[in-house]
């Protein structure tokens, strides 16, 4: 099994880097999907209520996991 490498950002490393930063600007991050699925996943099946506190946080995917994502909730769907 791989190792997990998430790191704990702790902000600019210069004091004077903050400066003239938008206060409503989010600081982002961008991760392989497969880095968080296993966490999230798990998160997810453990019912974890700390996952209630990103239930309205909107995230960023490729066009194409998009699609898949779609085609996968349309082909599990009990049948009528």
């Amino acid at each position: 099994m791989q190792a997990n490498h998430l790191r704990v950002y702790y902000g600019p490393q210069d004091e004077s880097a903050g400066v003239g930063v938008v206060e409503n600007q989010r600081e982002t991050v961008t991760v392989p999907l497969m880095e968080i699925m296993p966490l999230l996943a798990d998160a997810v099946q453990s019912q974890r209520t700390w996952l209630r506190d990103f239930a309205d946080d909107e995230v960023t995917i490729s066009m194409d996991l998009y699609e898949v994502i779609l085609a996968y909730q349309h082909y599990r769907r009990p049948s009528a």
